[in-house]
């Protein structure tokens, strides 16, 4: 397959019939973005020697809020500990992740301001601002920014990976399994791993650019304007894949209903809980 051809299919894959952007700057890290797909299933094999390493150093190297590197990461690749999480996945209404207990790997990304918070009591600051709502996001922040570092970094050396933000559905469980200190919490978890070639995973098409590119001033748009030729890149993906027949539109109403949380509507507490006053 030419570059050409190899990226053309790429568009495809992303937009369906959709209008696709034409003036793309390609490269060899660009085609690895494009390419992103969520792998759940995984081949028996651990991380190679230095996988590991090697995403940290992708994810230390993302961007940080004020340098102050407040986040962590738990990996797990014990076998009973995944099949913990994995049970946590589960919620009360919703099926969990099994697949999560055969992962090689689990990495839980953990917003952690409790180094900051310790290093300025030693210090003889006032950490006051970890109990603010903002100090919250901007860890927060910082996880999800290292966390795609460090997926696209495994990615490039030919491993997969999948968000897990179930894991929030039992977060005190979560925190108190892996000896969370306070002022921390998993953001989310990423089962990672080396794809298994039998059961490929597919690029999911996602609405066309004019869908969420605002130039200048954020412009509302009405949705009959643009939603129903997702539905068909959605439907046609689907179809092709043998998934069960279903709407986008049914997906958000299921996903902004309160039974979607199935658990997470705790979570005030649980971080609470956890040391952060969220003021």
């Amino acid at each position: 397959m030419t570059d050409s051809s190899r990226r053309r299919a790429l568009l495809e894959a992303r937009y369906g019939q959709q209008a696709t952007p034409e003036n793309i700057i390609w490269n060899e890290q660009i085609e690895t973005l494009l390419a992103h797909r969520s792998v759940r299933a995984f081949t028996d094999e651990p991380l190679p020697e230095g996988a590991l390493e090697t995403v940290v150093a992708a994810a230390q190297s993302a961007s940080t809020s004020s340098n102050l590197h407040q986040w962590s990461l738990v990996s797990v690749s014990d076998p009973e500990t995944k099949a913990e999480l994995a049970r946590l996945t589960h919620g009360a209404k919703f099926a969990g992740f099994d697949f999560v207990a055969q992962a090689p790997s689990v990495l839980l990304w953990v917003a952690d301001m409790s180094r900051s918070h310790e290093i300025s009591v030693e210090q003889g600051g006032d950490p006051v601002v970890t109990d603010y709502l903002d100090s919250f996001l901007m860890s927060s922040v910082d996880a999800a920014l290292a966390a795609q570092n460090g997926l696209v970094a495994a990615e490039a050396i030919g491993l997969g990976g999948v968000y897990l933000g179930s894991l929030r559905n039992h977060a005190k469980e979560l925190a108190d399994l892996i000896g969370l200190p306070a002022y921390a919490y998993v953001v989310f978890g990423m089962a990672i791993g080396t794809p298994d070639p039998h059961r490929p995973s597919a690029v999911h098409p996602r609405p066309a650019q004019d869908v969420v590119l605002h130039r200048e001033r954020y412009r509302t748009r009405p949705t009959k304007e643009w939603i129903e030729d997702y539905e068909i890149a959605f439907k046609d993906f689907r179809t092709e894949y043998g998934l069960r027949d279903k709407t986008w539109s049914h997906s958000v109403v299921m996903g902004t209903g309160l039974e979607y949380m199935d658990g997470r509507e705790n979570l005030r507490r649980t971080l609470e809980e956890c040391g952060y006053l969220l003021r």
